[in-house]
């Protein structure tokens, strides 16, 4: 047993010594990847996570435009991850100034922005172009707010209040063009903003109701006592059965109708009536003029004769067509 020992003694220490001469040979970029608060630091501080995080990405140096491009080149062409690793870390400063603005906004966690706005970071590394000539931190910029706005967008309320590109689009940019109204002296009226902004009216008053009122339940009661509750003074928007049984048979009729006038059609017009006026997937008006011989222009003239053609027809055919179909032909 004496003997087995001594035998491991000088391998366990050969073993550490080759460990060690190994480490020290490491290449000098791998010290880059090293997190900036050392591990004798770390411990229970009296800090919270979001000081401890600024306080770590401060040790992370800023990047010249060249070195910037320099390493995106290499990102883009070698897939060099230490090259993003530096384009991302040199960034990250960048991400916290953009949350700041959005947190006028969003007034909860600071950091859950922080951390979307990172996703978007690293999103923009792999996509930007360096040959394109334009700044890093600019073509970045875009990538960070995009993630940050679809963040709020998805966690703002319980019911959503942006879904649509005009509903996100007045979402970050109503409360903006409110204040600078306010500042150059005008009247924030909603005209006013649907006409800054390029949007109809109506959706600036449904967004300003929407930022404004709190979430409630449909089924809390109104007021303390109140028997009646929020949910039944929602207007019912669907129509009744009897319209609704106007609606189908105004479509029956129309349809039959059409069948009828499409017996007295042939050739370019027949084709245009089945394949584009009454197609789900219609051809283009180019695919008819090349497989006539024609240009665009003259199918599309054919396709205005025919519905203009089929209106006059369904007028004499139909009592009252302007008044059951307007909302069937246009």
């Amino acid at each position: 047993m004496a003997k087995k020992e001594k035998r491991k003694t000088p391998v366990k220490t050969k073993k550490a010594k080759s460990t060690t001469e190994k480490e020290s040979r490491a290449p000098a970029q791998e010290a880059d990847l090293v997190s900036a608060v050392p591990v004798k630091e770390r411990g229970l501080v009296p800090y919270d996570p979001l000081q401890i995080y600024l306080m770590e990405i401060k040790n992370y140096k800023l990047l010249t435009r060249e070195e910037e491009t320099e390493l995106a080149i290499r990102v883009r062409e070698k897939k060099d991850k230490h090259a993003a690793y530096r384009l991302v870390t040199s960034n990250l400063r960048l991400v916290v100034k953009i949350a700041m603005d959005f947190h006028r906004y969003w007034t909860r966690s600071l950091l859950d922005l922080i951390q979307e706005g990172n996703v978007g970071l690293l999103q923009a590394v792999g996509k930007f172009d360096p040959y394109r000539g334009i700044k890093f931190s600019y073509y970045a910029s875009f990538w960070i707010k995009a993630y940050m706005l679809k963040f709020i967008m998805e966690n703002w309320k319980l019911v959503k209040i942006g879904t649509t590109q005009t509903q996100r689009k007045l979402f970050f940019n109503l409360a903006k063009e409110r204040d600078r109204l306010i500042a150059q002296g005008f009247n924030p009226e909603t005209k006013l903003l649907a006409e800054r902004l390029d949007v109809r009216e109506k959706e600036v008053e449904e967004m300003s109701q929407r930022l404004g009122g709190g979430e409630v339940s449909l089924n809390a009661p109104v007021g303390e006592e109140g028997k009646e509750v929020y949910g039944s003074f929602i207007p019912d928007t669907t129509a009744a059965v009897d319209e609704q049984l106007s609606i189908q048979e105004n479509r029956r009729i129309l349809l039959e109708k059409l069948k009828e006038y499409r017996e007295r059609l042939t050739g370019k017009e027949l084709d245009i009536f089945d394949n584009r006026i009454m197609a789900e997937q219609p051809m283009t008006l180019q695919d008819f003029g090349d497989k006539y011989g024609i240009s665009r222009e003259r199918a599309r003239q054919i396709q205005e004769r025919i519905i203009r053609n089929i209106k006059n027809w369904l007028k004499e055919e139909i009592p009252n067509f302007e008044e059951n179909f307007g909302n069937f032909i246009r």
